[in-house]
């Protein structure tokens, strides 16, 4: 009796462990989620320097936005499963060519979402056709904010890649850090200097910051995982 009162504390205290565990290595994909309301923040400025067509602008450009992370993040998420299941299994071979394998994935990805700045005309026509000076705006405003595909598929993966190895408080970094710390303050700074297209560019700035930090963490953590 003795023995299976032990046996079923020791069962409950590592239900709790791994409970909590898993409760905190979800604060990354919760953080990302505060993305949601920075768009707030967007329209208010864009009000102040354009108006409502600015508004519409930036609306239009989300659509698009949405369908190229919804690739990244469809992605990560895919992986995570495999990576995690390598990493336990001590496979560091096999986790090295993952994270490469992923990286060239990404960046191929990337590359031909900037490419879709020439159709950045006829996607906005389906949604502010009706309007020349909004599509113009539109269209401005699209070959500025593409650029950022370049960076964000990184940054999704690597906030991904960390939750996928257990390591939570990183993944949430990567992402607390992207959208408050630094896209947030860009979109108030940088329209002081150059004006509408500063809203634009906000986004560049914060990916570009992002990816450098998600750089330095697997580069600082690459011992502790051993993924290369």
């Amino acid at each position: 009796v003795a023995t299976a009162q032990k046996a079923a504390a020791i069962v409950e205290r590592a239900d709790a462990y791994v409970d909590g565990s898993l409760s905190w290595n979800g604060n990354g994909a919760f953080t990302w989620k505060t993305e949601d309301g920075i768009t707030g923040l967007y329209n208010a400025q864009l009000m102040r320097y354009a108006g409502e067509n600015g508004v519409a602008a930036y609306g239009t450009i989300m659509y698009v936005d949405f369908i190229f992370l919804a690739i990244f993040i469809g992605y990560a998420t895919g992986v995570a499963p495999v990576i995690s299941y390598h990493y336990g299994a001590g496979n560091k071979k096999e986790l090295n060519n993952l994270l490469k394998r992923s990286v060239v994935l990404i960046a191929a990805a990337s590359l031909s979402m900037l490419l879709s700045e020439v159709m950045a005309a006829p996607l906005a026509a389906i949604f502010v056709g009706y309007d020349a000076g909004l599509l113009d705006m539109t269209v401005h405003a699209y070959s500025i904010y593409a650029v950022s595909f370049l960076f964000c598929g990184f940054s999704i993966f690597s906030s991904a890649f960390f939750t996928a190895l257990g390591d939570g408080l990183t993944s949430a970094l990567i992402a607390f850090l992207r959208t408050l710390v630094f896209e947030s303050p860009s979109v108030i700074i940088l329209p002081l200097l150059l004006g509408l297209n500063g809203i634009w560019g906000a986004i560049i700035v914060a990916e570009c910051m992002s990816v450098t930090v998600s750089v330095i963490f697997l580069v600082a953590k690459r011992k502790r995982y051993q993924y290369f």
